[in-house]
C-alpha cells in the first residue's frame, strides 16, 4: 500500500485532508498497517475511494479486515499505554533543535530533578532522617522517580560536606522468600554496616558477637562525629522477619542519639506490607512513615515536561501544543468500573510519560510536524 500511495504523488498532509482522517493516524496505516481500534471498517472504505479517484489500484491489503483491537474483550484498551523504552533519534534532536535526550539518561545533576511539593516533601524526608536519624519508606510506583531521590540524596550528602556514611545493603536477586530469589536477612544487613563502618574488620562468627560488634563500630564512628543511614532498594521484596528486625537496627543508640537512620525504597507492594492493618510488622508500623511519590496530575505534567525540554536545549512550544500534553494526560489515565462507579487511576508517573512522549516526538520528527494530540493519541 506504502508504494501504491506513493505513485499518486500527493503529500500525506493533503490526503489525509481528501479522506478525512488526521495526518498521524494516515502515516501509521501506509507506513506501518497500525488500524485504529476505531472506526477501522470506515477508514478502509475511504482509503479505497481514495484509490479509486486518483485512478490508482486498489491493494490488496484494503481487501481484507484490518488487525484492530484485541481478540481477548476483557483487555482494557489502556493496556497500550505502558509504552516500550523509547529515546528519541538524532534525527529528531536535530529536528526539534535539542542538544540532549531530554527524556533519557537525562539526570546530571540537582537542577535536571523536577520538584513538586510531594517530591520536594519526599526528598527532605530522606535528607533529615539522613542526617538526624529516624525510619522513613519511600514509596511509588514503578517509574515514579524513587531511584532518582536516592542518588539525589547522595549527590546532596557530597555537595554540602555532610558527615553522613550511607550503607546500601545489594539487593540483587532479592525476593521475599527462597523460592524465588535469596531473600535479605538481618545479618547479611548487619555484614553491610560493619562493612561500611569499619572497612575491612571481620564480623564475628556468632550472632551475639556480630551484633554487639556493630552496635560498638557505629559508637565509636559516631564519636567521631559521623551520622549513619541505612538504605535498601526494591524494599517490597524484603520479607516480613527482616522487616520486623529493622525495628531493632533502628533502636540502636548511644545515650539518647540514634546511630541509624532507615530509608526503605520501594513499591506500593511495600505500603501493603506496611499496613496498620498487618499486625506482623505493627511494631514496625507504629515507628516508620511512609511517604508517597504522587503522579504528575494537577497541572504538573505541563510544568514537567517544559522543565525537561528546556533542560535539554529545547523550546517546548516550538515542539508540542497543549493539544498534545491534554492528550499526554488522556492516554495515562486509567478508567474502571468498582461498586463505587467509575474510578480513575493516573499513570502519569516520569517513566511512562517519557516514553510515550519520545515516541510521539519521533513521529512527529518523521512527518516534519510538531507534536499534537492526534500524534500521541497515534502512537
Amino acid at each position: 500500500m506504502k508504494e501504491a500511495f506513493r505513485k499518486i504523488g500527493k503529500s500525506y498532509a493533503v490526503a489525509a485532508a481528501e479522506i478525512g482522517c488526521s495526518k498521524p493516524r494516515l502515516v501509521a496505516v501506509i507506513n506501518h498497517g497500525e488500524w485504529p481500534k476505531k472506526g477501522a471498517a470506515e477508514l478502509r472504505e475511504s482509503l479505497k475511494q481514495y484509490f479509486e479517484t486518483n485512478g490508482a489500484v486498489i491493494p490488496q491489503c484494503l481487501e481484507n479486515e484490518p488487525e484492530t483491537a484485541p481478540a481477548h474483550p476483557n483487555e482494557s484498551e489502556d493496556d497500550a499505554m505502558l509504552l516500550r523504552k523509547a529515546t528519541l533519534t538524532q534525527a529528531t534532536r536535530r529536528y526539534f533543535g535539542m542538544v540532549r535526550d531530554p527524556f533519557n539518561d537525562e539526570i546530571r545533576s540537582a537542577e535536571d530533578v523536577y520538584m513538586t511539593p510531594d517530591v520536594r516533601y519526599v526528598r527532605e524526608a530522606m535528607f533529615q532522617t539522613a542526617c538526624h536519624g529516624g525510619f522513613v519508606a519511600v514509596v511509588g510506583e514503578s517509574g515514579a522517580g524513587k531511584s532518582t531521590l536516592r542518588e539525589d540524596l547522595q549527590d546532596r550528602i557530597n555537595r554540602e560536606g555532610r558527615q553522613v556514611i550511607t550503607i546500601e545493603p545489594y539487593v540483587l536477586a532479592m525476593e521475599d522468600n527462597d523460592v524465588k530469589g535469596k531473600t535479605l536477612k538481618a545479618a547479611h544487613i548487619a555484614a553491610a554496616i560493619l562493612e561500611a563502618v569499619s572497612p575491612g574488620t571481620r564480623p564475628y562468627r556468632d550472632s551475639e558477637a556480630r551484633f554487639r560488634q556493630i552496635h560498638r563500630a557505629l559508637q565509636e564512628s559516631a564519636k567521631a562525629g559521623n551520622k549513619h543511614v541505612l538504605m535498601i532498594e526494591e524494599a517490597h521484596g524484603l520479607p516480613i522477619p527482616t522487616l520486623k528486625h529493622l525495628k531493632r537496627f533502628f533502636e540502636l543508640k548511644n545515650g539518647f542519639d540514634r546511630l541509624l537512620g532507615i530509608v526503605l525504597i520501594g513499591q506500593t507492594e511495600l505500603a501493603q506490607k506496611l499496613s496498620e492493618n498487618n499486625p506482623a510488622v505493627r511494631e514496625v508500623v507504629q515507628r516508620c512513615e511512609v511517604v508517597t511519590l504522587l503522579p504528575l496530575t494537577d497541572g504538573r505534567l505541563a510544568g514537567y515536561l517544559k522543565h525537561k525540554i528546556e533542560r535539554a536545549g529545547g523550546d517546548i512550544t516550538k515542539i508540542m501544543d497543549e493539544s498534545a500534553i491534554d492528550a499526554v494526560a488522556e492516554r495515562l489515565t486509567v478508567r474502571g468500573r468498582s461498586g463505587r462507579g467509575v474510578e480513575e487511576h493516573s499513570l502519569l508517573y516520569p517513566l511512562a510519560v517519557n516514553n510515550l512522549v519520545s515516541a510521539a516526538m519521533n513521529q512527529a520528527a518523521e512527518l516534519q510536524m510538531p507534536v499534537d494530540g492526534d500524534m500521541v493519541r497515534g502512537v
